[in-house]
Formats: C-alpha cells, sequence, structure tokens
C-alpha cells in the first residue's frame, strides 16, 4: 500500500509515431515530484504510462496500492505534455475517473491543467495545480492529511476556490531531490534502447524555464523565468546515473541549455575532474552559441545540440519576436561543427505571414547549413500565447492535436492543407 499513487497520461503506445520511433524516457517531472513529496515523509508509488499498454493499467496499480490521493502529475519537462494533446486529455479524464470510483482524492498537475483546470475539475478532480506543482502539492497534502482547509493554499484551484492565484518560483533548484528513478523500471528502458539503438540513453534535466519571448511558446508551468542548478549540483546527479546505471547518452531536457555565464565551462571542468563524462544532447539558442560555449560543450561530451531555427526568413523571426538572426543561425551551427558537435535543427512552417519566398528562404539556410537532423512542425497556436491571441478567431471546433504526429493547421495559415 502507498499513501500515494502518482502517474501521468502520456502512454507512448497513444502516439503511433513515436511509438513507432521507441525512444522513450521515464517521466521526468512526475519523478522529481514524488521525489519531493517522499522526502516530506509520505508513502509514494509511481504508476509510469510511458510504456503502458493502456488506462487499465492504472486501474492495476490503483487495486495494487490502495492509495488515498491519486496524483496525475504531467511531465513538465517533456514537450508532448506543453502540446496538450488530445489524447492526453482524454486519457487523463479516464483515470480521473477510475481513481474516484475507487474513492481517491484526484489532484492534477500539468500544462493542459493550468489551461484548462475547468475541464478537469467537471471531470471530477479534487484539486488542480497551477503552474509548478511541487511545494503547492506538498502543502495541499499537509493539511489534507491533518484534516484542515485547503482553501487557502496557493496555487491551487478546485470547486471552492473563487480566485485562484499562482504560487512563487522554487528558485533553489539545489535544494531539490534527485528523481525517483527507484520507481521506475529502469531495466525495461534499458533493454528497449539497447534493442532497438544499441545503445541507452536517460534523460535529465538543469533548469526551469527560458526568459525569453518567442511569442509561440507555451510557458504554463514555468512562466517568464530562468532558474538552474548549480554546475555542481549536475554534475553529481551526472556521477550518480554513471556509477548506477552506466548510460551511454544523455538527452536534457532544458528548454534552454546552460544560459548562465561560465556555467558550461564550469560543467565541463567538473565532469572531467569526477570521471562523470555521458555524451549527451540539449538545446541551445543560436544567439548563444560562442567559440567559448561550443568548445566547453564538446569537452563536457556534448555530441549533438538542437538549434531552435524556426525560419530561414528575417521577417518571420522577427514576426515570431524570437530576438536572434539568421547569420547567427549559420555562425552558431559552423561553430558547433568545428568542435566536432552534430546539429539539429527546429523548423515550423505556415506561421502567419509566411510566403513561398519566405520557405525558399528557410530551404537555402538548410542547404547552407546542412545540419545532421531536422525536426518539422507546423506553427501550432497553443492556449496562453501571443500567437494564440492573435489567431484564436479562426480556430474551430478543434484547437489541440491529437497526437504529435496530427500536424493539423488549426488556423486559416498561409498556405493550402492539402
Amino acid at each position: 500500500m502507498a499513501q500515494i499513487l502518482f502517474g501521468q497520461s502520456y502512454y507512448l503506445r497513444f502516439d503511433p509515431k513515436l511509438w513507432d520511433a521507441m525512444m522513450p524516457y521515464p517521466p521526468l517531472g512526475t519523478m522529481y515530484a514524488a521525489s519531493y513529496i517522499r522526502a516530506k515523509g509520505y508513502e509514494v508509488a509511481l504508476f509510469d504510462a510511458m510504456l503502458a499498454d493502456s488506462e487499465e493499467e492504472w486501474a492495476g496499480a490503483l487495486d495494487l496500492h490502495l492509495p488515498e490521493y491519486a496524483v496525475i502529475f504531467e511531465d513538465n519537462f517533456n514537450y508532448l505534455s506543453k502540446m496538450c494533446l488530445l489524447r492526453m486529455r482524454e486519457a487523463a479524464f479516464t483515470m480521473i475517473e477510475m481513481a474516484k470510483a475507487r474513492g481517491c482524492k484526484v489532484i492534477l498537475c500539468g500544462a493542459d491543467v493550468t489551461d484548462h483546470y475547468d475541464l478537469y475539475l467537471a471531470k471530477g478532480a479534487d484539486y488542480c495545480l497551477l503552474g509548478e506543482g511541487e511545494e503547492t502539492l506538498a502543502e495541499l497534502l499537509d493539511q489534507l492529511s491533518a484534516g484542515k482547509d485547503a482553501h487557502e493554499v496557493a496555487g491551487h484551484v478546485s470547486s471552492f476556490v473563487v480566485q485562484p492565484s499562482r504560487r512563487p518560483d522554487i528558485k533553489d533548484l539545489d535544494s531539490l531531490p534527485f528523481p525517483a528513478w527507484d520507481l521506475i523500471d529502469i531495466q525495461k528502458y534499458k533493454n528497449i534502447w539497447l534493442e532497438r539503438h544499441g545503445f541507452y540513453s536517460m534523460n535529465m534535466v538543469t533548469t526551469r524555464g527560458c526568459p525569453f519571448h518567442c511569442n509561440w511558446c507555451a510557458k504554463p508551468i514555468w512562466g517568464q523565468r530562468y532558474n538552474s542548478r548549480s554546475p555542481e549540483n549536475v554534475a553529481a546527479e551526472m556521477k550518480w546515473l554513471k556509477e548506477n546505471f552506466a548510460p551511454d547518452h544523455i538527452w536534457f531536457a532544458d528548454d534552454i541549455f546552460g544560459l548562465k555565464p561560465n556555467w558550461i565551462e564550469k560543467f565541463a571542468l567538473l565532469l572531467r575532474e569526477s570521471n562523470a563524462v555521458i555524451p549527451f544532447k540539449c538545446l541551445k539558442r543560436a544567439d548563444l552559441v560562442t567559440e567559448k560555449s561550443a568548445l566547453a560543450l564538446a569537452q563536457a561530451g556534448c555530441k549533438t545540440v538542437w538549434l531552435g531555427a524556426e525560419s530561414g526568413s528575417q521577417k518571420i523571426l522577427d514576426a515570431m519576436d524570437k530576438g536572434d538572426r539568421v547569420e547567427d543561425i549559420v555562425r552558431a551551427a559552423a561553430l558547433l561543427r568545428k568542435n566536432g558537435i552534430e546539429v539539429g535543427f527546429f523548423l515550423q512552417f505556415g506561421y502567419p505571414g509566411e510566403t513561398w519566398e519566405d520557405v525558399q528562404k528557410t530551404l537555402k539556410m538548410v542547404r547552407e547549413c546542412a545540419p545532421d537532423d531536422i525536426g518539422i512542425s507546423v506553427s501550432y497556436p497553443l492556449p496562453g500565447t501571443k500567437f494564440f491571441e492573435r489567431v484564436k478567431m479562426e480556430l474551430g471546433e478543434k484547437q489541440n492535436w491529437t497526437d504529435s504526429d496530427d500536424l493539423a493547421m488549426l488556423y486559416h495559415g498561409p498556405f493550402p492543407q492539402d
């Protein structure tokens, strides 16, 4: 038995494109929440939906652990959670129903929950956490466990809370315990990676948030902030992972890796001193790549950097409020290549105002830079963004993608959809 059962609603099996790719990572945000609450003295268990066949396995976990509280806490470090996919929402509704049928108090946290908490409350959720959830969840559980009124707990909404408020951010990320890896079937993940790809990759995160203002980027969880773990704290976790699980590769799931001055340089030095270097990939802004940082990334073990290039047209980058220039992208790609680091480009098409001339400029940039990998999407208006506000009058009944392969143009884009 466990007092609290954690889960999340992203089932890889419900996302056909990524199920075929089969590059699964455990729900890091859920694992952080579980370790945080466990450190407060609660007995916790974790249901990992990532590799589950269906919600019926959640029902089995409820019957096994008989929790008082069912906490559906999305992995807010996974970009798929930010996409607010309809299949995820439907799974969460089913999971709420299953937990309520067993007498659990149901608590939810996630991007879609923050944006549309009314939908989740209507489906039976008792409490919805707004934004970053660990501290709010801990205080809420303390109040409920003591039989006290939880109405004044900041950062949550329920049917009894008329004016919900956000809780201040957690600024000292080093104070958080490492994710609860012991609650995950690590061997199952490792076997899949080795069988499908010949190496084993694990996920980590060093920061929360992004201080930049790209107007299509949703920030319901972290908001307009940037808090970073220290290089010492991250290096210590990498050393621990290397000693305990021997991964061949790390994916850093940060929105921006190593933004603070000299962070990467110090990180690289610590890894080498402690024999904790593990090959990794990360995401960076093109205008933040310098000679110094590219060299330090290589020394730290970085093998791939994904750049949020988005477009090769300066007009479109400016319309997106990206804050960087096409020449920054070209220069960053060259600097990374110079240091033996592979380059990936994220590109999106269909942003309002884009013309065939703009598309041709993007193709020209791609030909010039010859990235090692490319991720392509159509522009997707997410709630809470300036982009969404700009096109919301054009949106039809469907306002979310069903899964990551949907790519429907939800508004009147500049190009025909067929």
